[in-house]
């Protein structure tokens, strides 16, 4: 036990370490190549702090652990709602300024909907995972549409491009990128390694693993992302993070995990996880929105709801597995 935990931890580590130069040499790399920077803000930049849950989902299915993979994706959006803007929420009321991130939105809230459809008769297929792989393509193509009639003044595209390593050149961003892509997939073998041994010790299923531990873990990276935005005033990065992270979760992740390792899901998924999810979603909806107070903002009442919300979601997931 005392390895498998040290693993987790070792994991978790390397994950955070990795995504963190992956975004950096993934971003920089596109600016080289002359890519906007608002496109980079909607597509790198979510694609890199998804980057852990995606090599933890290559490395579940391919150990097997379909549904650890899946757990994570679904927990991983749940924690980023829930915990990283609940949290960025509480430290500083997160104003939505972008109209690009509320033309975003909506397609967040479709995506998830639509995700839930392979889960209806609790089994992720791989005709299911490549139908979700070919939902990502359609999402990116509508991303570099939605950048192309955006205002060149998008408050989003500042921000994004404030996050930019300018200074480097292409070769030294291909390099940071790569090192990135190796520590993340060292750190997600380590992770499902360790997680996996602790839910066969203490008779856990690989779905409540991804669902508490192994998502929290994988989203520190967003945390870390959001918290730092807010105190560099960039708001709207900040919940894009989120925003982007998520479709990217729902489409990249699960649909890996049905390709390389078809599975029959816990009805748990449909009845417990993914109402949460999307209730989740459709409150970050609102929220953008205004929708008690008509100015689109996240306020500290609205922040500590959601952590409470997910507090009480990880209590009860964990409290069901022991009685």
């Amino acid at each position: 036990m005392p390895l498998m935990i040290t693993a987790i931890l070792a994991g978790f580590a390397l994950l955070i370490w990795g995504a963190d130069r992956f975004v950096v040499g993934a971003a920089a790399t596109a600016h080289r190549l002359g890519v906007s920077s608002l496109l980079i803000g909607l597509t790198v930049v979510g694609f890199g702090t998804s980057a852990p849950e995606i090599m933890v989902s290559i490395s579940a299915a391919v150990s097997g652990a379909s549904e650890l993979a899946v757990g994570n994706a679904l927990g991983s959006n749940i924690a980023n709602i829930g915990l990283i803007l609940g949290i960025t929420a509480l430290l500083m009321p997160l104003v939505v300024r972008s109209q690009t991130l509320r033309r975003e939105l909506p397609m967040l809230l479709a995506i998830t909907l639509l995700a839930l459809m392979p889960f209806l008769d609790s089994h992720l297929s791989r005709f299911e995972g490549f139908a979700l792989l070919s939902g990502l393509v359609l999402m990116l193509f509508w991303l570099v549409r939605l950048e192309a009639t955006s205002d060149a003044s998008d408050e989003l595209k500042a921000e994004a491009d404030a996050e930019i390593r300018h200074d480097l050149t292409l070769k030294k961003a291909i390099v940071i990128l790569l090192i990135g892509l190796v520590v993340l997939l060292t750190g997600s073998q380590l992770l499902v390694w360790g997680a996996t041994g602790i839910a066969k010790t203490l008779g856990i299923s690989d779905l409540v693993i991804g669902l508490t531990v192994v998502a929290i873990g994988t989203s520190l990276p967003e945390l870390a992302a959001s918290v730092s935005a807010v105190y560099k005033n960039e708001h709207d990065l900040a919940i894009g993070n989120v925003i982007g992270s998520n479709m990217y979760n729902l489409l990249a992740v699960m649909g890996v995990a049905g390709i390389i390792h078809p599975t029959t899901l816990n009805s748990a998924v449909l009845q417990r996880d993914f109402p949460v999810m999307i209730g989740l979603t459709v409150l970050l909806f609102a929220m953008s929105y205004g929708w008690r107070t008509g100015v689109k903002r996240i306020d500290r009442r609205e922040g500590a709801a959601l952590l409470l919300i997910f507090v009480v979601y990880q209590v009860y997931i964990i409290y069901g597995e022991f009685v």
